[in-house]
């Protein structure tokens, strides 16, 4: 306003309600909220549809090869777009990218639970995994840069971490109670308040200048490769189902996406000017540990879900309300141990934190592999699934805090993308990996074994080789991972004169010296 001027009357109040409007935008509860909203409803649609399927299929009329793509088309386009969304968040805004997943999430499920045929609800899931990989990476990224390092963030993403473990596990339960006493296609309907509530969370509490730098364009080349990448692997993957590991569509399509993920790396590394994913972050020891920690951690929890619930339903004979009430424990275990884990990483590093509870998680599948023909609930699932839980929750805060440790703010959503890339396509790798290992260990019974007994030893060896993986973790947490949390990676100098993204980064570096204190 020109100082020559007089000053309007009602201007002071103008600049106050304005004042007060952005107050409440940055409340940490209403942020808090807005995260958990988001995030429990893309961790809901990853296992809220399994105990549906039968349903679905006599709905329907799928065949049995065309019901798996009901999971498979989520999964792909998920997947394989993480790192784009969180990448696209960091260039165009948390909030706008926040806002056109979620309504994209809620109109995409309508459309599924309205769907006349295999067709539609395919298509539906796969825009509703376009929509989950715009909302997962955004949504961390706001919730980072908006949580000082330190014991602010660590509740946070307690809280954070306490949904994403809660909602994948009572998407089970939340499936089997939807099918059995209301309809399958409440499982797609469910989400159209839960994505209506977050977006006017996030249109109230979640700032419009959340970007780290709007000023540039996005990486399309790079964009290209990564995704096209990612989603033929995570085809080729998915698909084995159908297509036998040495098949030539197997084998044709995994050379393919090491084809384009070689290139994308070197392009990224040696072309791009504004690259999708600075390669420099990688040396970052807890960036790339964390996220190759996470990969067997989400093995290990989407083959869980899987196969615990093939031995409830196949060989101990339970109906699917009665296999997912069975997971209460196992949710309820990781739920606490996520929540307790805030206390834990006040008092110890999270590299201290992620060796012991990835040997008790180790010690809890490794129980899991004992699994009996004529086993029983109380020992061959309540047990092994405590131990489990209590190792593999309070696993998740301390990741999510060492794989955005010395992270710059701009580039907060690609760190995202990248830990949400890991959790993901480590699930579908880990799924695909172990059903084979189901097959191979179940078709190398004794031939005069039963069925049950075939089964069961094949479900063993996946849980004994989650129990391995687990291990190796451990080894990465303690070879890898640093003793103290890193400063800053040095990432390119901001652009003059950049706008929003200017001062969200000024805004969001000062919570960053928090990192100093050494617990990562």
């Amino acid at each position: 306003m020109p100082l020559d001027k007089p000053i309007p009357r009602g201007y002071y109040f103008y600049m106050y309600k304005n004042s007060a409007r952005e107050e409440r935008a940055v409340s940490p509860g209403g942020i808090l909220a807005t995260v958990s909203v988001a995030q429990l409803m893309v961790s809901l649609d990853v296992s809220v549809v399994n105990v549906a399927l039968p349903s679905m299929r006599t709905a329907l009329g799928f065949d049995e090869s065309g019901l798996s793509w009901v999971v498979n088309a989520y999964t792909l386009t998920f997947g394989g777009l993480l790192l784009l969304g969180g990448r696209a968040a960091d260039r165009f805004g948390r909030r706008p990218l926040l806002l056109l997943g979620l309504a994209l999430f809620g109109i995409t499920s309508l459309l599924g639970g309205l769907a006349q045929d295999p067709g539609q609800l395919i298509a539906a899931r796969a825009a509703q995994g376009v929509g989950a990989a715009l909302i997962a990476p955004a949504a961390l990224a706001v919730l980072t840069t908006s949580f000082p390092a330190g014991p602010q963030r660590g509740k946070a993403l307690g809280v954070y971490s306490a949904v994403t473990a809660g909602g994948a596990a009572v998407g089970v339960v939340v499936g089997g109670l939807l099918t059995e006493y209301i309809n399958w296609r409440w499982v797609m309907l469910v989400n159209v308040p839960m994505a209506l509530v977050g977006a006017w969370l996030a249109t109230r509490h979640v700032p419009a200048a959340g970007a780290g730098d709007t000023a540039r364009r996005l990486d399309v080349v790079g964009a290209v490769l990564a995704t096209l990448g990612t989603s033929l692997l995570v085809f080729a993957l998915v698909r084995t189902d159908t297509e036998p590991w040495g098949s030539t569509t197997t084998i044709g399509s995994l050379i393919v996406a090491a084809v384009l993920l070689t290139g994308f790396f070197v392009y990224e590394g040696t072309y791009a000017k504004e690259p999708l994913l600075r390669l420099g972050v990688l040396t970052n020891r807890s960036v790339s540990a964390s996220n190759l920690y996470m990969m067997m951690v989400s093995i290990n929890i989407f083959t869980s879900f899987y196969f615990v619930s093939l031995y409830l339903q196949q060989v101990l004979g339970m109906g699917a309300l009665s296999a997912g009430l069975a997971f209460l424990p196992f949710c309820l275990g990781l739920v606490v141990g996520s929540l307790y884990a805030v206390k834990l990483l006040a008092r110890f590093p999270a590299r201290q934190l992620l060796i012991v509870g990835g040997v008790i998680g180790a010690i809890g599948m490794f129980w899991f592999s004992r699994i009996r023909p004529d086993g029983t609930f109380l020992v061959d699932i309540l047990g092994p699934s405590l131990v489990t839980s209590f190792g593999i929750g309070p696993l998740l805060v301390p990741i999510a805090n060492a794989a955005t440790a010395g992270v710059a703010p701009n580039e907060a959503g690609m760190a995202s993308g990248l830990l949400n890339s890991a959790r993901q396509l480590g699930g579908s790798i880990g799924l695909a990996s172990m059903s084979a290992v189901a097959a191979a260990a179940t078709a190398g019974a004794a031939a005069s074994d039963s069925v049950r007994e075939r089964l069961t030893s094949g479900y063993g060896m996946v849980f004994a080789a989650n129990s391995a993986l687990l291990v190796f973790a451990v080894l990465v947490a303690v070879f890898l991972l640093p003793r103290r949390s890193p400063g800053p990676v040095p990432g390119p100098a901001p652009r003059p004169g950049g706008g929003a993204g200017a001062r969200s980064d000024v805004r969001a570096g000062e919570a960053a010296p928090a990192d100093r204190g050494g617990r990562g």
